[in-house]
Order: C-alpha cells, then structure tokens, then sequence
C-alpha cells in the first residue's frame, strides 16, 4: 500500500501540541494539524503486509488487539498517500460512522497490531483518521444524507452515547424512523459529558449531532426511560428497542471516613465542569471547583487523567494520582509479544501538564487508599494511604498485601475516585425484565445482541462493560443490524 519502500523511508511523526503551560490556560483541543505533505509521508508508511493485523479486531490475552470496527486501514491510507482525501473518507465511513470521535479519543488498538510497529514504530493511524474526516468536514464533503424511503418500523434507542448514536444512525439509514432517549440536557452519553472539552470539543460532537438531526433522527433530551417514561409505553410506541444506556454505575471505595465532603465520584466532578463549561463558560458557579485545592485522584485510567487536567485548570494547589497497580515498563516485555496490546508506559496530556506545572509526574504506583481524614467541620483534610505489592496467594490469585511500615499521610482537600465502573444501572433492567449477566451487565449473545424479552436487543457498555469508544460504535451497528434483520426479516446493514 502506499509508497512501498515507505516504512523504511520514513520515520514515525505525531502532530505537534500547544505547550502544557499555555494550553492549561484554557479548554480547547490543544493539537496543532499537520501539513498535508507530512501527513502523506505518514501514510506512506502503512506497508503491503500482506495480513495487516490493524483491523482484526479482537481480544488477545484479554486486551483489544486491532480495531473492532475493521476499518479499512490499508485502504485509506493508500488513498491519503496518493492525495485522494474524498476518497479516503469514503472508505472509512464504510466502517465507521464517528471517525472524528475515534480519531480524538480512542487509545488506537489499530497502532498497538500494526505490522510495522513489530520491529519499530507503527503507523500514526489515529492521526490520518482525524486529518480525514477534519477535512471532510472543512471541504464541506459530508453532508445529510437522509433515506430515499421509509419502513413504516419505528424503533426507540435508550442512550446517546457511541453506542445509541451508531445504532441509531443505521437504522435510520436502513428507513426506520428512530428516536434517542437521553436524560440528560445534550445530547452524546459520554462523549458530551465524560471527556473533557480539551479532549474532545463539544462542537465536533454537536456537529455530528446536528448532521443525524437532519437525516430524520429525532432526539429526546431530559427524559430518563423507566422513571419520566415507564417501558409499556415504549413498547406500545415503538416496534423495538435498543437499550444502550452505558455502565454508569460506578465504583466506589468503602473505608473509614468516605462520608466526608470533598470526596466526589471522577464523573460528577467532570460532568458537572463541562455543562458549567457549556452554560456559561464556568460563570455560573454550578461545577466542582479545585481551586486553591491539594487534589488527589485515586484511579490510573484515562478518567483519573481528566481529573488531573481538569483539576489544573482550576487552578488546583497540586494534584496527586494514586495507583494501586505497578508502574509499567517502557517497552514490551516478552510475555507482551506484538500484536498484543503494548502494556507500556503512557504518558498522556494530563501528567504531561502536571509535570511541567509541578516538575514532578503526579503518579504513585502501588498505592492504596486505607482511610480518608477530616477536619471539625467534617470536611476531608487528608488520606490515609499504604504501599501495596502483589503477591501470589494460597489459590494462585495475585492479591495485594500491605508493605509494613510503609503507611503515608498525603494532604488533599478534593477527592475524585477515577476507579472504573462496576455495570449498568438496575432500575430499568428490572422494569424491562431483562436478564442480567454475573457482571449485572445485560445479557444477550455477542453479535446478535437481543435479550431474552422479545423486541428488546442491547449494546455497547450496558451489554459488554466498560470498554472502548470502538467497541461501542461496533456494538451500536452490530445491534442495527439485528433489529433491521428481526423488523424485515433480511437486511443489508453491515
């Protein structure tokens, strides 16, 4: 594919990005575009490897290994190379019907398998995927393109997120007339709500929005189905419906002194920064301010990272981020073979700002939370913590057991737990009577995705859990494709 001496030509090159002490001083999308004649070079480097592992799109030793979407990896970049853009943007909408989401927020599954990257460094596919569909929206390439006819079939989709909106969108595409229920006041589940605007700007989502407004969608804001709509009412409207509501349950952490205030779930804090953000540029007080504060952000994942870099732009004394697992190595170990997911060392944007802010990385690896500390007004004041290490218990499990004399107290007057989320909620799985998993997640057959009530199918987190922005998207046109196959019995969404 693309220029076939290309990869030995060429090194790896990632855009450029507003320096970490200025961008914190604001909330925009902080990536400088790169030039055409780079971005060229870059694809150029996609090799003709004859079984490209990019977009296989499976779990190898319980990681994501390629993309669940099976973009057309190859094909794009091939495209990019000989300066066809259109083109290329054709192709990748074939797959994948946000490419502007993915190609800002999804860690790249598709880099970790590249072919390239098995003796060196893979190709910068997120990357291309965003300069295309940016430039597809510039050039004024993508357009409403609502059905030429209509099925008579209506079917509701519970939750706007990856999911809701890729379910929807197909089916819209297949001549349903589709309605999305989210009880919150935008549209767009998580991608709205749970990653900060620096990290995904609202416009690009609402843009994406406003483009399924105009194909026929209609979208229900400020409605939670099974409390302000009760399920026979759905069922009594509609034909069928998709339950893409997400894991919203999240974890918590149960010691001594959780009662206190400051301590607040990662997606309370982010959630509420982000409408505050939207309404009123933060003028209207009605967010979860670390101002002033000494903050500690108890989780590792990308959500704790938000947390670090939200907590910045407030204006935070410092910033502390708790691991309880191990720090990673920086390059793959043996029992890490490509084309695994790389389990190495990231540092992402977040702990880049706190170490040129702070000069130091906010991380501390192998650190448990044992108490949390408050002052006479009930307010917490401290944390009570200990190093962990993983040892090898009477059953084979890895479990964690304290170091002696290794307890710590660390100042911080913001707590944010970051420590994932444990399923979906119950209320209207148990109204629907459907079934749920041991994980409590909806039960239904990967790649069918209907569950044991008839007319009710399911995806994204609400069925597998916590996942990828991909996965979801995968999930919300696997469902599409079911209930177009259960209403018509044949269809021709892939």
């Amino acid at each position: 594919m693309g220029k076939v001496t290309g990869f030995m030509e060429y090194q790896r090159e990632v855009p450029t990005e507003i320096e970490p002490l200025e961008r914190i001083k604001h909330w925009q999308e902080f990536g400088i575009p790169m030039q055409e004649e780079n971005l060229q070079q870059q694809a150029a480097r996609c090799m003709d490897c004859g079984t490209p592992f990019c977009h296989v799109g499976q779990l190898l030793s319980g990681m994501t290994t390629g993309c669940p979407l099976h973009n057309l990896i190859p094909e794009w970049n091939d495209q990019v190379f000989h300066g066809r853009w259109r083109e290329a943007l054709k192709r990748m909408h074939k797959t994948n019907n946000f490419p502007e989401f993915t190609g800002r927020v999804c860690p790249a599954p598709c880099e970790g398998s590249c072919t390239v990257g098995l003796n060196g460094s893979p190709v910068t596919i997120k990357n291309i995927e965003k300069a295309i569909v940016d430039r597809g929206f510039a050039e004024g390439w993508i357009v409403p393109e609502p059905p030429m006819m209509r099925t008579g079939k209506k079917v509701a989709v519970v939750g706007s997120g990856p999911a809701g909106l890729a379910c929807a969108a197909q089916l819209n595409k297949a001549g349903h007339q589709v309605t999305v229920y989210e009880r919150a006041d935008r549209i767009g589940g998580l991608l709205m709500y749970g990653i900060p605007n620096m990290k995904l700007d609202k416009a690009v989502v609402q843009r994406r929005v406003d483009l399924l407004t105009a194909e026929g969608i209609t979208f229900v804001t400020g409605t939670e189905v099974g409390k302000d709509i009760v399920y026979s009412e759905l069922k009594a409207a509609f034909d069928a419906t998709v339950l893409c509501g997400g894991a919203t349950q999240a974890r918590d952490l149960i010691v001594e002194g959780r009662q206190l205030q400051g301590i607040h779930q990662a997606m309370d804090f982010l959630t509420q920064n982000t409408k505050s953000l939207l309404d009123s540029e933060l003028q209207d007080g009605l967010y979860l301010s670390a101002k002033d504060k000494d903050v500690i952000v108890i989780g590792g994942g990308d959500t704790g990272t938000d947390c670090v870099a939200t907590a910045i732009r407030h204006g935070c004394r410092s910033v502390k981020q708790l691991e309880i697992m191990p720090e990673l190595p920086m390059e793959r170990q043996p029992s890490n073979a490509w084309p695994e997911w790389p389990k190495v060392l990231k540092v992402d944007y977040g702990q880049q700002e706190a170490t040129r802010l702070y000069e130091h990385d906010p991380r501390r690896y192998l650190v448990s939370t044992k108490r949390f500390i408050g002052d006479e007004h009930g307010q917490v004041k401290a944390l009570l913590t200990v190093q962990i290490e993983w040892k090898v218990d009477d059953q084979g499990r890895l479990v964690p057991q304290e170091v002696p004399g290794s307890e710590e107290i660390i100042p911080g007057q913001m707590v944010f737990l970051a420590m994932g989320f444990t399923g979906p909620e119950a209320h209207l799985l148990k109204q629907c009577g459907v079934e749920q998993d041991e994980r409590s997640n909806v039960k239904a057959d990967f790649g069918q995705q209907a569950t044991n009530v008839e007319g009710i199918f399911t995806a994204g987190d609400m069925h597998r859990g916590q996942s990828l922005v991909v996965w979801a998207i995968h999930e919300g046109r696997q469902a599409a494709h079911e209930v177009d196959l259960y209403l018509m019995g044949s269809t021709e969404l892939s």
